[in-house]
């Protein structure tokens, strides 16, 4: 995000000239292949529901996809498709067991989405 702020400074007399002011809250700018990966991340968590899922494992540090049929209020394959999603973005990680899929964030996924957005 970039901040800017005019101001006028003199130059002598009876003459101004404006000056920009501007801060950047990312170091250096994002490459091309940066900026597709950081879009793919963002766009995965485009949706109430998957931030809300998200945030549900995080909470817990390790979620069953059976357990959170109820808290979403969503049917189990509506959470399959939104799992999936946020796997191959790379948010979330998944482990069989048994029938059903174990979940937890991947942290540092989500350091480097902190990091490029400024954070």
């Amino acid at each position: 995000m970039v901040k800017s702020r005019s101001a006028k400074t003199t130059m002598g007399v009876g003459v101004t000239k404006a000056v920009a002011c501007s801060t950047s809250t990312i170091a250096a700018p994002l490459s091309t292949n940066d900026a597709v990966n950081l879009a793919r991340t963002l766009a995965a968590l485009a949706d109430p529901v998957r931030i809300r899922l998200v945030s549900l494992v995080a909470a817990q540090g390790e979620v069953c996809s059976c357990d959170l049929e109820v808290p979403l209020a969503k049917s189990q394959p509506t959470i399959s498709h939104h799992t999936t999603i946020l796997a191959r973005a790379g948010i979330l990680v998944g482990e069989k067991r048994g029938r059903w899929t174990w979940w937890r964030v991947d942290t540092e996924s989500l350091a480097e989405l902190r990091r490029a957005l400024g954070g």
